[in-house]
């Protein structure tokens, strides 16, 4: 019979009971137990859920109390030094130390997972790195399941992805790929101990095979497998998705493991070529359920696609499950009573994704189900029919743009020179990002408003009192350009979305994006619009509060695109078209109102790119254009700012050039300011605020630290187009560590003004 699998569930708990306890260990307020206890629940009840589905082959080791990356370098004992690990057991709280950091040592880089908005902690080589087998955590939830009843399939990170993810960081030189010589033999007494435990099956997560692949890549790939095929009976499968395999398919499938997973929904065009070259004992799993995003399964589109492929392969040789892991979708639909019902038809959640998968799987054997497979018919017809889909008006205005429409009047130079007459900006100028801390205070008083038990003048005169503190904090410490603090949005996406017709929201529709850090995406199901100003009332009134220039802030088009869960019924290009007028009307607003600048968001710009680089050229020319077309409506002197978390900026330079933003500010304190390499290489022309404050963090970084930070960048940069920020925006930390790391950068800015003289 075809099996039915899962490759990952999501992790957080329906109503985010990981976060909660997550967070009240770091206070303190919660003991080492009760958080395994709390643990211990959710993978309890993930395990009975997808039992109750009827999934054949459930995963475990895909939960995580921070990240599965770190968990995998905790469990290869790949500790950075300054972590004074003692060589051990690498623990739980080793492991948040590594991902938060510590008084004496600064937290593991952290980057987003392939082209997802889930960030991962980036594992340390050096010359003296070493593996060992050193953690349990594997073990101990396979043993945990099999007490429930369950002989799972642990998921593991693979050698040649884990290799690929990290970074060299002595500067050695090291072929990080060299070091799969001692890493192979610690996943093979990993393998060895879960085969003695009882597994059957192991899963091992390969999503470079999506990747363009280097020799070195591929001879680790060769090398590892020929390895781990040698163990035991135990039945090892290599999963693969985000992508397709293109030239790496012959590689992929001549692996000698038992059986292969591919992505059924991004690869779906090399299905029949995958099964056609498989050796004649592997099996083949396909992803046909999409993993990513929250729309139904054309279940009999799906249906055919299978029954072909178990023509050819027979039904033992056939598995099915989702495109890739569960982690990146809600967990279930169960609790979103408040959407309208039209909507909901259309959607499936983790748990929903569950059934699919089930369905499939017993249908292509001929055990269908005609009520569940009409009713998803019925949903297909309905939604490609809608009229909550279409806006004639919105379609008219993109079939009008112009090139005028995608440019500024006067390049940058010329902008500069307006923008710094009207500023009278200081060198090094400070700001910050945008957001700042959002207190219980905060979240108390936007739910009770939410509720209705906070009224709307009383709700006005509290927010009227948060953007006075903060405007007064920021004129005591010195800061140069102020922002008002964000404390009326709930998300940088969220707060938009809800105000932009074509979006709509769940009530408990959360994924995570880092460790405690969860996202609650909008999902985009038509075309987008602005029915009326989101930002300029509070943006207005701060203004009015001080004579220094206040930033105003949004997020741009990309980003609220990259960051929703977006309707696949059209090029993603297009709804970001949508987006980028949407925006442009905000910021035609904004300078209208007074607003000297206006940061517009890109954080996902680089998430957002292609995974193979033949297809960089067309992502990158329409993501760029759609900056410049929320931007293109301002006067010269308007000052433009954009904001880059963790990017890799070496290879889109260029691309980040023709955004034509007068300034981009970036993270740089985590890399040590390696980031701006590629701002050197390439004599980036506008100017560039490089992170010296980093905000994931709890630890507050010293005056000193910042200076030597700014000391990089002036040694490589004009200190002339250099500004003086935090990494990103302060919502998440507490007001106990951001004001005195706020008065450490303003001090650190004054210092390198009091060294450094403003050309004429």
């Amino acid at each position: 019979m075809t099996t039915s699998h899962n490759l990952g569930f999501p992790r957080i708990g329906e109503r985010r009971e990981l976060k909660k306890a997550t967070e009240a260990y770091w206070a303190g307020d919660l003991d080492r137990a009760g958080l395994e206890a709390a643990g211990a629940e959710i993978r309890r009840a993930n395990w009975e859920k997808q039992r109750a589905a009827g999934i054949d082959l459930i995963p475990s080791n895909d939960f995580s109390f921070y990240d599965q990356v770190l968990d995998m370098t905790c469990l290869v004992g790949n500790v950075p030094a300054r972590f004074d690990w003692d060589g051990e057991h690498a623990d739980l709280d080793l492991a948040f130390d590594m991902a938060r950091g510590t008084d004496e040592a600064i937290a593991c880089e952290m980057t987003k997972w392939f082209d997802t908005n889930y960030h991962y902690l980036v594992p340390e080589f050096t010359q003296n790195t070493t593996f060992k087998l050193a953690g349990a955590k594997v073990f101990e939830e396979f043993a945990e399941a099999k007490a429930e009843g369950l002989t799972t399939k642990p998921v593991l990170v693979g050698p040649a992805t884990y290799l690929t993810l990290g970074k060299v960081t002595d500067g050695s030189g090291l072929d990080k790929f060299a070091l799969a010589d001692q890493l192979i033999p610690v996943y093979i007494e990993i393998l060895d101990q879960l085969a003695a435990a009882g597994a059957e099956w192991v899963q091992i997560d390969e999503p470079v095979f999506s990747l363009d692949l280097n020799d070195a890549q591929r001879a680790v790939i060769d090398k590892t497998y020929a390895a781990l095929s040698r163990v035991g009976d135990l039945k090892i499968m290599v999963t693969n998705y985000f992508g397709e395999l293109r030239d790496n398919l012959e590689l992929f499938t001549q692996l000698p493991v038992s059986a292969l997973h591919i992505d059924g929904v991004r690869g779906a065009g090399e299905i029949e070529a995958v099964a056609a070259r498989l050796p004649g004992d592997t099996a083949l799993s396909l992803g046909m359920v999409d993993g990513r995003n929250i729309w139904k399964t054309d279940l009999a589109a799906a249906k055919t696609v299978l029954a072909q492929v178990r023509d050819t392969l027979g039904a033992d040789r056939l598995m099915v499950g989702p495109a890739c892991s569960l982690l990146h979708s809600p967990v279930t639909l169960r609790n979103e009573t408040r959407l309208d019902q039209r909507l909901v038809a259309w959607l499936a959640f983790a748990e929903e994704k569950l059934d699919e998968i089930v369905a499939l799987a017993r249908a292509v054997d001929g055990e269908v189900d005609s009520a569940l497979f009409e009713a998803n018919a019925q949903a297909m017809t309905d939604r490609r029919e809608s009229s909550l889909i279409h806006d004639d008006f919105v379609a008219k205005r993109v079939a009008g743009l112009t090139a005028t429409d995608y440019q500024r009047n006067s390049v940058y130079a010329e902008r500069a020179r307006q923008q710094r007459a009207k500023l009278k900006l200081p060198m090094f100028p400070t700001t910050t990002i945008g957001s700042f801390p959002q207190t219980r205070d905060v979240r108390k008083a936007r739910a009770a408003h939410k509720k209705g038990d906070l009224s709307d003048a009383d709700y006005d005169a509290f927010l009227k009192q948060q953007i006075d503190e903060a405007i007064a904090m920021q004129e005591d410490m010195g800061f140069d350009m102020l922002v008002h603090g964000e404390f009326e949005r709930n998300d940088m996406v969220e707060y938009f979305g809800e105000q932009l017709a074509g979006y709509v929201f769940t009530k408990l529709g959360w994924v995570q994006s880092y460790g405690s850090r969860y996202v609650k995406p909008p999902i985009i199901y038509g075309d987008v619009s602005r029915p009326k100003p989101m930002t300029v009332k509070w943006s207005k009134y701060a203004q009015s509060r001080t004579a220094k220039p206040m930033k105003g802030m949004l997020t741009g088009p990309v980003t609220m695109v990259q960051w929703a869960f977006v309707r696949d019924d059209q090029p993603r290009s297009e709804t970001v078209k949508q987006v980028a007028l949407a925006i442009r009307d905000e910021i035609v607003d904004l300078e209208a109102a007074g607003l000297a600048a206006i940061q517009c968001d890109e954080a996902a710009f680089r998430e957002g790119l292609p995974l193979r680089r033949a297809d960089w050229d067309e992502y990158l020319d329409w993501a760029a254009a759609s900056f410049r077309l929320a931007a293109g409506g301002v006067r010269d002197d308007t000052q433009v700012h954009t904001h880059m978390c963790y990017s890799e900026f070496n290879d889109i330079i260029e691309s980040i050039a023709a955004m034509d933003a007068d300034c981009i500010s970036i993270e740089t304190s985590r890399s040590q300011m390696e980031l701006l390499d590629a701002f050197v290489k390439f004599a980036y022309p506008n100017e560039i605020g490089p992170g010296v404050y980093d905000i994931h963090s709890p630890r507050v970084p010293s005056t000193d630290e910042m200076v030597a930070l700014l000391e990089k960048a002036v040694a490589v940069l004009p200190a002339e187009k250099l500004w003086v920020n935090p990494d990103c925006g302060l919502k998440t930390r507490g007001w106990a560590e951001v004001k005195p790391a706020l008065e450490n950068m303003v001090e650190a800015a004054q210092r390198m003004r009091a060294r450094i003289v403003e050309p004429a």
